[in-house]
């Protein structure tokens, strides 16, 4: 979450002023946090048999469209990929793939036919509100039950079959993934952070961040965050920890297979990230400096390098569109009055939303993005010299970002602004976040034996790639959301 004016963490005096969950209230809130997680499992493997019951009941057979599987393989045209409840069981092309008796066929003649996109960096708990203060004071109380399920039902029905929900309260993020997952409301798999580590937290955040108090803290709150059942570790403002602090939390996380994001606003968190061994950094910077300097250069190309023999590469979820298409929607606020992001939320909810972004060009949110804008052509381009691996991703839900809009906008800012191949852009958004986190074997692309996520559009993706801002079809898990660019409501409904 990536204020465009100073985030708070650039005042000095703000850090320390409070304690993101104090050593005193830590374990008290760990245990309720604990009992509300246990409680959240009742009955949830009688969801899970539900939805089995559900998908083995379902076989679809796509016929006809083109097919862009993630892998960056030359387009199959005519493509047939059979579907047997909620997994892909064969990829083929018309005359080489027959569909057996028994499917229902639905055509993609005339469509690219992708993987499901993922949305890297989202925060289920905001939906474009510009007041950050307001919001959470006013809305915490319904953060599980209307905010973020409004949030997670956005991103699937604009083609999000996955989602990294990078900084919310605990509680609330696992409720919604396990809610999810059980088939008890719809969304995109979600993987998540639950609240931010860092240094200290900023006054009024104490719910969605927490301080670290020396390495042995900084160790235990990656292990109750490991326990509650978090699926990655956003570390922010590491520049401003110890080194043993910092190494602590990195160490930590990946003793517990949870690989550690990381922010990248100053050369100095940078530099900090790539000693302790972060897996992947996010954004593009705070500073107006016209590029990265040539130290942190160096240690980037170093540190892709030795990725490409051990550890892995290096990946960076850039956050531009937001930052890029500002002066856009300052001149056309149009796209501010989509209904698209009305959705699951309640009547109130949504004007309060729209009083905050009346006046889109008198955000203090935005103050200094007019500065930053320029810098960002350069900077991507020195990411791309040094080898890093882009993922897709916004900071979907920060101010007039909406869950909706946000990933086609960044795709299409990375190939019509910052110049990235399509296709690039296309596995940055679905074989590449499969990979970091780990589930390359279950999702990112169109093959056998991988879950059914799917997404189609009409027309060729491959030169407009703007196309995805109406995708035509969405699949999860076997499960049409969206056919013929309408909403399958009762796929909604049907929990």
């Amino acid at each position: 979450m990536t204020p465009f004016m100073t985030f708070q963490a650039a005042g000095s005096a703000t850090r320390g002023a409070v304690g993101a969950v104090s050593r005193e209230r830590f374990p008290a809130l760990l245990l309720l946090a604990l009992l509300f997680l246990a409680a959240l499992t009742a009955g949830a493997a009688q969801a899970a048999d539900r939805k089995a019951d559900r998908n083995a009941a379902r076989k679809t057979a796509l016929v006809g469209g083109r097919l862009i599987d993630g892998f960056g393989h030359r387009p199959i045209a005519n493509s047939v990929i059979l579907v047997d409840g909620d997994t892909i069981t064969a990829v083929g092309s018309l005359g080489a793939l027959a569909v057996p008796d028994g499917y229902d066929v639905i055509s993609t003649e005339g469509m690219d036919v992708l993987p499901g996109l993922w949305e890297n960096h989202a925060h289920l708990m905001l939906t474009g509100h510009s007041d950050y203060p307001h919001w959470h004071s006013t809305y915490p109380d319904r953060y599980a039950d209307e905010i973020m399920p409004a949030s997670a039902v956005q991103l699937l029905l604009a083609g999000i079959t996955s989602a990294r929900d990078l900084g919310a309260p605990l509680e609330a993020s696992v409720s919604v993934k396990r809610r999810i997952e059980d088939g008890t409301i719809p969304g995109p798999r979600l993987f998540i952070s639950g609240p931010f580590i860092q240094h200290r937290a900023y006054p009024g955040t104490e719910g969605y961040r927490w301080g670290v108090f020396g390495a042995e803290d900084g160790r235990r709150k990656v292990r109750a965050l490991a326990e509650a059942g978090v699926d990655i570790i956003k570390l922010i403002d590491q520049d401003a920890m110890t080194l043993d602090e910092a190494q602590a939390v990195v160490d930590e996380a990946h003793k517990h297979g949870l690989k550690v994001i990381a922010h990248s606003h100053r050369p100095g968190e940078i530099r900090r990230g790539l000693e302790i061994g972060v897996d992947n950094f996010e954004h593009t910077g705070l500073t107006t400096a016209p590029g990265y300097p040539d130290d942190v250069m160096q240690m980037l190309t170093e540190r892709t390098a030795t990725g490409r023999i051990a550890g892995g590469p290096l990946f960076w979820t850039p956050t531009v569109e937001g930052l890029w298409n500002y002066k856009h929607t300052v001149d056309n606020p149009e796209k501010l009055d989509a209904t698209c992001w009305h959705r699951g939320l309640k009547a109130d909810t949504i004007a309060d939303i729209k009083r905050s972004i009346s006046r889109p060009g008198q955000l203090g949110y935005t103050q200094l993005t007019p500065l930053r804008r320029p810098t960002l052509k350069h900077k991507i381009a020195q990411l791309r010299e040094a080898g890093v691996v882009f993922l897709v991703g916004t900071d979907s839900g920060i101010p007039m970002k909406f869950h909706c809009q946000s990933t086609w906008n960044e795709m299409d800012v990375l190939v019509n602004v910052m110049g990235l191949p399509p296709m690039d852009v296309i596995r940055a958004a679905t074989y590449w976040p499969s990979v970091m986190m780990g589930v390359s074997d279950k999702w990112g692309t169109v093959s056998e034996g991988k879950f059914a996520d799917i997404v189609a559009v009409h027309g060729d993706v491959l030169r407009h790639i703007n196309l995805l801002s109406r995708v035509d079809f969405v699949m999860k898990g076997g499960v049409v959301y969206r056919e013929n660019g309408d909403v399958v409501e009762t796929a909604l409904a049907a929990r």
